[in-house]
């Protein structure tokens, strides 16, 4: 069998579980707009969107430097160094609860942050209601970020698919209770949809904390709890590749979180159909996102066995599957036209819910014209992160969103009078420009190139 062949096979076997798992996580926030869009309120679903921004902006910043283990786990892994395996998830804890310290902070004002990005003052009261209700909810949900990118490291996955399944119908039923007054709850709307997204990241870190206990997954992979978890030099180490992986992931993240703001200058109806559009190609990214993770964990483990040439081989299948699955997804887009927006909302005769689909309508070509290079720029990330190379994807994101276009859609959206339209074609063209320059710099340094990363990471800290 050739070394394609067998990585194919690899990527596909640690792709599929973590795909549906992303999948699962995803659909979480399409089932809160989706009940957020029953209230048949614009400037809830509005509200709703705009606070999704600092929260997702924020939250991705922080889930970015725990992602700093991921390389560590994954060489060593490979390697079959058990110590510094435990160690990178120990550290990887510590910083979580460090890091939900600053999220926390930085949520409770999130109406002040919303009023400066030019928000009307009923969007601001309702995004502000919507974010503070889920900030008991930071912590819990960075600390099972950093146990599931230890067992993904290792290629444990099922638990994490169970896990995220039963957090799914958690998610359905609080929604249910808390937005609607059912169970004997009060109808408390969008502050009732902000609990229930709290209520369920708890409920993920508590189902995953019992699986692993309870089914020994630790088992000959784990050292007890020491001063070693706090040295200073072993978090120093996590933080050299999770803090450009956070600053990558910022930059991707807010600039979609800009082209949120832009849209909710454009009024509710805009935002709203922003919202629908986003959270749809939200959730095709899922799946080349979770062959990201699987290019990351194969490559990290392929480098610390100190095969090289294979980790090549499985970065040049990730990018074609990446490529291959986000094809589909355009034509699925494509082909749906206003029957998915319509999902979003309840009764769609009265009021300017009609003219909220037809927005979105209009910009979903635009969300299937970038798809393919979506696919692309995550795998290329996730290739880089596997290698231990987290400062190239940063600069590329900055040069391609914030230099190139980001501006450019601003002129489109504003001086050209594009409109929504002027919004999704900037975004559009950042993914093509990150997607090509990642291609690039991974065919010169990826994994088997003599100017590459080394085959394994420095143990020193450990």
């Amino acid at each position: 069998m050739s070394a394609i062949r067998r990585e194919t096979t690899a990527l596909g076997r640690l792709a599929v579980p973590i795909v549906l798992a992303n999948l699962g996580t995803m659909a979480m926030g399409m089932v809160d707009l989706m009940m957020i869009g029953r209230l048949n309120d614009a400037q809830a679903m509005a509200g709703a969107a705009v606070a999704n921004t600092w929260v997702h902006g924020t939250l991705m910043f922080a889930m970015g430097v725990v992602f700093g283990i991921d390389p560590i786990v994954t060489h060593s892994h490979g390697a079959g160094d058990v110590r510094r395996s435990a160690l990178a998830l120990q550290r990887g804890l510590v910083i979580a609860g460090l890091v939900s310290v600053l999220v926390m902070l930085l949520w409770t004002f999130s109406g002040e942050f919303l009023s400066l990005a030019g928000q009307d003052e009923g969007t601001v009261a309702v995004g502000a209601t919507y974010t503070r209700s889920q900030i008991f909810s930071v912590a819990p949900f960075l600390l099972f970020i950093a146990l599931r990118q230890y067992l993904q490291g290792r290629g444990v996955l099922a638990p994490i698919l169970a896990v995220v399944v039963v957090a799914n119908l958690a998610n359905v039923l609080f929604n249910w209770a808390l937005i609607f007054g059912n169970l004997g709850c009060p109808a408390l709307g969008v502050r009732g949809a902000g609990i229930a997204t709290g209520a369920t990241r708890v409920v993920m870190l508590l189902g995953l904390v019992a699986v692993v206990r309870f089914g020994n997954l630790t088992e000959g992979a784990w050292v007890p709890w020491s001063r070693a978890a706090a040295k200073l030099s072993g978090l120093r180490e996590v933080l050299r590749y999770g803090l450009p992986t956070a600053l990558q992931m910022s930059l991707e993240v807010w600039a979609f979180g800009c082209a949120t703001l832009m849209a909710g200058t454009l009024g509710d109806e805009a935002v709203s159909a922003h919202s629908v559009v986003l959270s749809l190609a939200a959730m095709a990214f899922m799946v080349p996102m979770g062959i990201s993770a699987a290019a990351c964990t194969r490559i990290g483990n392929l480098l610390g066995e100190g095969r090289p040439e294979r980790a090549r081989a499985a970065s040049l299948v990730a990018f074609v599957m990446g490529a291959g699955v986000m094809s589909l997804s355009a034509v699925v887009l494509l082909a749906t036209g206003t029957a998915i927006p319509a999902l979003f909302f309840g009764d769609v005769a009265e009021g300017s819910l009609p003219e909220v689909i037809a927005l979105a309508a209009s910009i979903i070509p635009i969300a299937a014209a970038f798809q393919i290079f979506d696919g692309i720029q995550v795998v290329g990330c996730g290739i880089l992160r596997g290698q231990g190379q987290t400062l190239p994807a940063a600069a590329i994101n900055l040069i391609g969103y914030w230099v190139l276009a980001l501006p450019i859609g601003w002129w489109m959206t504003f001086r050209l009078d594009m409109g929504l339209r002027g919004v999704w074609w900037g975004l559009a063209l950042a993914l093509s420009l990150v997607a090509v320059a990642l291609v690039l710099y991974v065919r010169a340094r990826g994994p088997g190139c003599a100017t590459g990363a080394p085959a394994s990471l420095d143990a020193k800290s450990a």
